[in-house]
């Protein structure tokens, strides 16, 4: 692993995987730009602020050590349930990734390029995507929190390999993050918020293992198989090979919908049904038909009550019933808990698995549904495979979500640099406008 990560430079990565780090990096912004206000993006701000230091928090005038600097933007940019996934590895890598090497950036003693960042941001991508496609499965999953698990690997390899550590240094920082892979899948019963706070271990504990591994810190250089071991996995990890089928990251999609990657598809159908001109007071019965994968993630096939926003984002029954409700697809869906037509829309939905659908996990993820209105007629619509958001889509919240906090002109200058920054010589002058 080191190895492959070692050997991978700029100049090797095609056009399209340095789009992909840019856009995916807008797309992470824009989450964190709409998150400010929520709670428990607020506790990390003030414990970011408690804490001080040079490392900056994004959207804030707060600097912070490096490592709590880390923490907060990796709450932030995970505070929507908005951010990139990784379907093979049921990962979202870019809201530790990317907080992962920003605050690294700022604690080099040397400037960082843009490239050596693009670069090292490839590289984290790669490793977490590697991992967790060879170790989730789903029995893994109901279990443990993908993320967790995969994301402080990835992001130590790509912090490593952006900071230019050697091949020892670099097997140092995955193994040492590996031995701190946590994260279970408890939450989302209760829609707890430890959810939020597992992305900002991640990157807090990554960089904190690129940081003794520079200093010379020695971990075993079968830690990552002791990850596998641990889980019962031992066989897979044979499975990780880095950059031997292309770049993961490109595999990765943007979210069009502020909720869980199992409910995207069918949220989708939902709105397509609402644009048929289906109205929720005209229904009588639905149907939901996905994948085995959907039906059986924690908090994916609950039907309430719901008493938190996070509790509703992962359900499919909800998430389905309010698209039908409001006739879009929008965080104020989620804000509607106690809606009586949503309860009722619930009420009379079935969720059940469609082997076919399971048959082409976890390259497509497709969902069927089927309304019964009340005069008896049946209306149906289906998916093959979720519809990622557009670049234009993410240019578009970035740039509302953006502006609303550092004004249109700061937003512009930030998009206007993440264009060009592969010709940066200081990431500084990104962080800044941040």
């Amino acid at each position: 692993m080191a190895r492959a990560v070692g050997a991978m430079t700029f100049d090797s990565l095609p056009p399209e995987v340095v789009a992909k780090v840019k856009i995916a990096l807008l797309d992470y912004l824009s989450c964190v730009y709409e998150s400010l206000d929520l709670p428990f993006a607020r506790m990390a701000i003030d414990r970011a602020r408690a804490a001080g230091g040079s490392s900056r928090v994004v959207g804030t005038d707060v600097r912070s050590a490096v490592g709590e600097a880390a923490f907060a933007n990796a709450v932030l940019g995970h505070g929507l349930v908005r951010e990139d996934m990784h379907t093979g590895s049921v990962s979202h890598l870019g809201v530790v990734v990317f907080p992962s090497l920003l605050a690294l950036a700022q604690s080099n003693d040397k400037p960082t390029t843009g490239r050596d960042f693009i670069t090292g941001v490839v590289c984290g991508y790669e490793i977490a995507c590697s991992v967790g496609r060879a170790l989730m499965d789903a029995e893994t999953v109901r279990l443990f929190r993908p993320t967790g698990v995969c994301g402080p690997v990835g992001a130590a390899a790509g912090g490593a390999r952006m900071l230019g550590l050697d091949e020892k240094a670099l097997a140092s920082s995955m193994g040492l993050a590996a031995n701190t892979s946590s994260g279970f899948n408890e939450w989302p019963r209760e829609g707890a918020d430890d959810m939020y706070f597992h992305v900002g271990f991640a990157a807090r504990n990554a960089v904190t293992c690129v940081d003794l591994a520079s200093m010379g810190a020695y971990a075993s250089a079968t830690a990552v198989e002791g990850l596998f071991n641990a889980l019962r996995r031992a066989e897979r990890a044979a499975l990780v090979k880095p950059f031997a089928k292309g770049f993961e990251i490109l595999e990765v999609y943007h979210k069009p919908a502020p909720a869980c990657n199992y409910a995207q598809t069918a949220c989708q159908v939902a709105l397509l049904l609402a644009q048929d001109g289906v109205r929720a007071g005209n229904v009588a019965s639905i149907a939901v038909r996905g994948t085995g994968a959907a039906l059986n993630y924690p908090g994916c096939n609950a039907t309430g009550p719901f008493e938190r926003v996070l509790q509703a984002k992962m359900s499919i029954q909800y998430c389905v019933a309010a698209t039908l409700r409001n006739g879009v697809i929008a965080e104020g869906n989620y804000r509607m808990l106690d809606d009586a037509e949503i309860a009722r829309l619930i009420g009379v939905t079935t969720l059940e698995e469609d082997s076919q659908l399971t048959a082409a996990y976890p390259k497509q993820q497709g969902a069927r549904v089927r309304v019964t209105l009340r005069d008896g007629r049946i209306v149906e619509r289906e998916l093959a495979d979720v519809v990622p958001a557009t670049e234009a889509q993410i240019r578009a919240r970035f740039r509302e979500a953006a502006g609303k906090v550092l004004g249109e002109g700061r937003a512009a200058a930030i998009e206007s640099t993440v264009a060009g920054l592969e010709g940066i010589e200081h990431l500084g002058a990104l962080v800044t406008l941040l």
